[in-house]
């Protein structure tokens, strides 16, 4: 059944076909109106959604066969109307399935799965008829699929942003009104928190990216689970980069969401057309 879900995701990968020449246009320069809602309206309506990547690395504690491990995400968008709906908004269907991969083990075990479904309405934001970003107003539910002791859940009502500072400069936020349904995780909050923020640089060229994505949990004032991510492009044209991903905090995977993980993983990861959401 593991050995199943690994191919399907491969799969799902290799049928999305993002155009690296629009990739290339957007992040090169300013995007007029125009453009950019042809662009929605045209697109196909299967794509990327969050990164996708495939990642291998240690915890820094202590590291062996249990904690050093493969951590991969598939994240996809189907949108469901053609028109545009009331307040210059679409329609999508959002999927995020991130997997942990024990490869070290001796059974090769799967040890989490999360899956992630949505629903929600994505808005343009334009200023002086220039593409600054876009905000996302969703419904979603988190879950590992679990039985017994072992299952966890919570579901979300969120609205995120993003918001083109300057072409190398983007900055992000996302906060949720909780509804937690899992009678084995009612203390969620307090591991994988109330709100996220963050940033991402670009190099001129565009071939470098670096991120910070910080979750506030529930309680002390300084307490976030931080995500440092780092990507090269291998090729000026084309859409996969070197990635490494470094996680502090807890929350990582719902199965143990409360605790700690100070984890360092690096692989590969393919981009959305527009810029990564978080």
């Amino acid at each position: 059944m593991r050995i199943r879900i690994i191919i399907l995701s491969i799969a799902i990968l290799a049928c999305i076909n993002v155009s690296h020449a629009q990739i290339m246009a957007y992040t090169a320069k300013p995007l007029d109106v125009d453009s950019v809602k042809n662009d929605f309206e045209n697109q196909p309506y299967f794509g990327l959604y969050k990164d996708n990547y495939f990642i291998f690395g240690p915890s820094f504690k202590n590291p062996n066969n249990t904690n050093t491990n493969i951590k991969f995400q598939i994240s996809i968008a189907q949108r469901l109307t053609r028109s545009v709906l009331p307040w210059n908004t679409y329609l999508y269907l959002f999927y995020t399935q991130k997997c942990f991969w024990n490869v070290l083990e001796k059974s090769l075990p799967m040890t989490d799965l999360n899956f992630n479904p949505g629903i929600g309405l994505t808005k343009p934001l334009f200023v002086k008829d220039r593409f600054i970003g876009k905000l996302t107003f969703m419904i979603e539910h988190e879950s590992n699929g679990r039985d017994s002791i072992q299952s966890r859940s919570w579901n979300k009502v969120s609205l995120a942003g993003n918001i083109w500072v300057d072409p190398s400069l983007m900055v992000h936020g996302k906060v949720w009104i909780p509804i937690i349904d899992g009678e084995n995780n009612r203390d969620i909050l307090h591991y994988c928190g109330i709100y996220q923020v963050g940033l991402q640089v670009m190099s001129p060229n565009r071939r470098f990216s670096g991120s910070v994505i910080m979750t506030k949990r529930l309680g002390k004032f300084l307490n976030y689970n931080t995500v440092i991510e780092l990507s090269y492009r291998f090729l000026k044209r084309d859409n996969q980069y070197f990635f490494m991903q470094y996680y502090n905090g807890y929350g990582e995977g719902l199965l143990d969401y409360n605790k700690f993980h100070n984890q360092i993983r690096v692989g590969i990861v393919i981009k959305p057309q527009f810029f990564s959401e978080f």
